[in-house]
């Protein structure tokens, strides 16, 4: 029985390994084999000038109160979770809603008078809600070890992106960072099991909206008569994305994944589903 969980242990981990090199492997890959990617400064020209209450380009800048307001909630909610104060996917969470938080302090702030200097503020707490959320899926799908060793490099990988294009203008790091989960999350809801599945899928669908909004910017401030862009579309539906996470820490709670030797592996409870519930009973 040792022998084979040695077997099972020494197998799994050639495989992650593997799984390590092929996809710094493909990064390395798509940066030799594309050209640097500049931030065009068209980007910062969006549809919606309008100055209300004397904030200026007031609409973009004032739909970034839904990051704020999402973001606090969750984190009151998480300290209600009193069991899972201490552990490490606790703690994802709590980066993750803390850098919304930021999100939208940043968004505002670059909305303001939007440039590149002001784009480094925005883009830099969404590259560390990138990578805490990645991480935390790993945690509650794969194994608590698992997310702490891929937040580990993701977390200083997705800062450091952001500063890249800053003294380099090249995008194409940033991007991976940002697009690289929606590319490789459905596979990770798909073939591992794991809590509020549904909520994932759904906040991968409001991202995946929300990005095809902002590239309608324009087209949809026309459409709407002028009453508000693609990109304030877009902050509302990105924020929504956000929600889907919270209402999955709602209603499920923190579970992390204990993988064991078994190939699905199985959920370990660390906090109760509802604490109001809970007390209620079934």
């Amino acid at each position: 029985m040792r022998n084979l969980r040695r077997d099972h242990s020494a197998g799994a981990g050639a495989q992650r390994l593997r799984a390590r090199f092929f996809l710094a492997g493909g990064a390395v890959l798509l940066l030799l084999l594309t050209p640097p990617l500049s931030q065009s400064l068209d980007y910062h020209d969006f549809a919606d000038h309008r100055t209300l209450l004397g904030i200026a380009n007031a609409v973009d800048v004032l739909t970034n109160l839904p990051f704020v307001l999402v973001g606090l909630v969750g984190l009151r909610l998480l300290q209600k979770i009193a069991p899972a104060a201490d552990s490490p996917l606790a703690g994802m969470y709590r980066v993750f809603m803390a850098g919304l938080i930021l999100v939208g302090v940043g968004s505002g702030w670059y909305h303001l008078h939007p440039d590149n200097d002001s784009l480094f503020w925005d883009r830099l707490p969404m590259a560390a809600c990138f990578a805490s959320f990645c991480s935390l899926v790993v945690c509650e799908r794969v194994g608590e070890t698992a997310g702490l060793r891929l937040c580990a490099w993701l977390m200083p990988l997705a800062l450091a992106s952001v500063q890249y294009w800053r003294w380099l203008d090249d995008l194409r790091p940033y991007l991976l960072i940002q697009f690289g989960p929606l590319l490789v999350m459905p596979f990770v809801l798909l073939f591992r099991r794991g809590p509020g599945t549904l909520w994932l899928w759904l906040m991968l669908l409001c991202y995946g909206l929300a990005k095809v909004l902002e590239m309608n910017d324009r087209a949809l401030f026309e459409l709407t008569a002028g009453w508000m862009s693609g990109h304030g579309f877009k902050h509302l539906m990105a924020a929504a994305a956000a929600s889907m996470l919270v209402i999955k820490l709602h209603l499920v709670g923190v579970t992390p994944q204990d993988p064991g030797p078994e190939a699905g592996g199985r959920v370990r409870v660390r906090a109760a589903k509802n604490p109001a519930r809970s007390r209620r009973g079934h």
